[in-house]
């Protein structure tokens, strides 16, 4: 196999390929990544037996072939390049080795045969539709800041994607909670997707699919199975198994009989809760939230540390409630509102609290109260 690649070109495909790649492997080909050259395009192809990414990009095949090398030696080296050089990458199959040549620069590195490398087996996808990029951005990126991190629940380490019933009719929506707080992001159903299978989307692969959806006017091909989906872009396909679990019925969680409704500022709020929270001991975090009468009170005592107290101009006529969360969780929640305004619909001290962007329905976020 001979190819020649601009240095820019490559350190694109092979980026978004090694990022699959995990770092500690006990079995050496799955640290490599699969170069497949034909016609005028190269593959990349990377997996850790539960992701797989294949990115093509257009190259100067002298010679078709195929090889696999070490996926992050391969991605310092082009990294270092200069900006603009062409890359030649040989492959002596009887030797073992792959050549990398730009300018002046000679790498000569170590390779497996490409026998050896697992491609993960294609399944037969029930649901296939597309989906704009920003769309499918909005989703992930608004619920994955509350998947959880707890290994026992493993059916929550991930953003449960299917089809809801929305305040417009069917919806897509993704769904993620670690039992402190819950996120529900709505977006329309696209075409073809009402026969879509909900599945848990693991949360390495939620943040390998961020690195697909930059661009806006990209439409990403989507496929569903029991057991896999796929988001796909004309160069780059990421293929990923599903979280084999239930996840929980969340719609209990979500409470509808919250009265008290603040309204605030949602950046204002958001570098207030910061500011007093810089006092709070690290470990339980807790902010008290004081309202009444169009004001907002935020307070924290940490009898080891200090103590500290911000007022804010608010919107709200109800009854005076003293409730306390964790500083963390409100600070995500809030810095998901992109509206002017964020609304807390309150019970009481002791209940979860309800927030949303504005007038905005199709994004619902929950948040648990603590003890201050």
């Amino acid at each position: 196999m001979k190819i020649s690649v601009e240095r820019g070109v490559l350190l694109k495909a092979v980026s978004q390929a090694q990022s699959v790649v995990e770092r500690r492997n006990t079995i050496p080909i799955l640290a490599n990544v699969l170069i497949e050259a034909e016609g005028s395009d190269v593959t990349f192809r990377a997996t850790d037996l539960d992701i797989e990414v294949v990115d093509k990009a257009p190259a100067q095949v002298e010679r078709a072939g195929a090889t696999t090398v070490a996926a992050t030696t391969l991605h310092e080296i082009v990294r270092k390049l200069p900006d603009g050089a062409l890359v030649t990458l040989t492959a002596d199959t009887a030797a073992g080795r792959l050549t990398v040549e730009a300018g002046r620069s000679n790498f000569s590195l170590a390779t497996l045969p490409k026998e050896d490398f697992p491609v993960m087996a294609s399944s037969e996808y029930a649901s296939n539709f597309s989906v704009e990029a920003p769309k499918l951005r909005r989703l992930f990126d608004k619920s994955k800041f509350a998947i959880s991190t707890e290994e026992t629940r493993y059916y929550l380490n991930g953003v449960y994607m299917h089809i809801a019933d929305g305040d417009d009719g069917k919806a897509l929506r993704c769904v993620a909670t670690d039992g402190h707080r819950l996120a529900r992001i709505d977006s329309d159903l696209p075409e073809g997707a009402s026969d879509m299978p909900g599945v848990i989307v693991p949360r390495k692969t939620v943040g390998e699919l961020r690195k697909l959806l930059d661009d806006d006017e990209m439409k990403i091909a989507v496929s569903v199975s029991e057991t896999k989906v796929r988001f796909a872009t004309p160069d780059i396909t990421l293929t990923s198994k599903v979280i084999d679990g239930t996840f929980p019925d969340y719609t209990r969680v979500i409470p509808v009989g919250n009265t008290r409704k603040l309204e605030v500022d949602a950046s204002d709020f958001a570098k207030a809760v910061d500011r007093v929270a810089t006092v709070s001991s690290e470990r339980s975090r807790a902010v008290k939230l004081q309202l009444d009468e169009d004001r907002l009170v935020l307070s924290v005592n940490a009898p080891d540390s200090g103590a500290a107290e911000e007022e804010l101009a608010v919107a709200y006529g109800d009854e005076r409630l003293e409730i306390g969360f964790n500083a963390k969780y409100l600070l995500e929640i809030a810095s998901q509102v992109d509206r002017e305004n964020a609304v807390f619909m309150f019970n009481s001290s002791g209940d979860p609290t309800l927030m949303r962007e504005g007038t905005d329905q199709s994004a619902v976020y929950v948040v648990m109260p603590m003890r201050v």
